[in-house]
């Protein structure tokens, strides 16, 4: 499997976590100029921005480590954008939290080790 492939399902997996957490999922893999966000989903007055990490087990860096302060940045630029670009989605939102999520995949099983507001600046 390819890095984007590994990418992709991990992506997918998140998804699915949300949704079956009662989220509405708004876009995967959203670009907004030469930014992406991951996932993209709302649950009520409440919009969620996942950005989705997976490594292999010989790694030097864990997922959650990947995840620099400019990356960061970078997706707090893209959520403002989203907001301004993107206004049917916003209408009712009270709140923008930004997520991270640390995909594993071990044989067939699916591990996901789910961070809310773990994007702080």
């Amino acid at each position: 499997m390819t890095r984007v492939e590994l990418g992709r399902r991990a992506e997918l997996a998140v998804a699915d976590y949300l949704f079956a957490r009662g989220f509405d999922l708004l876009a995967r893999n959203l670009r907004l100029g030469h930014l992406e966000l991951d996932v993209v989903a709302r649950k009520g007055s409440l919009l969620v921005v996942t950005e989705v990490r997976t490594r292999g087990r010989t790694s030097y860096e864990r997922a959650f480590e990947s995840v620099s302060r400019q990356k960061r940045a970078r997706i707090a630029i893209a959520v403002d954008r989203l907001w301004r670009r993107r206004s049917s989605w916003m209408q009712g939102v009270e709140r923008v939290r930004l997520d991270a999520a640390a995909v594993t995949f071990v044989g067939r099983e699916t591990h996901i080790d789910y961070a809310p507001s773990a994007l702080s600046l």
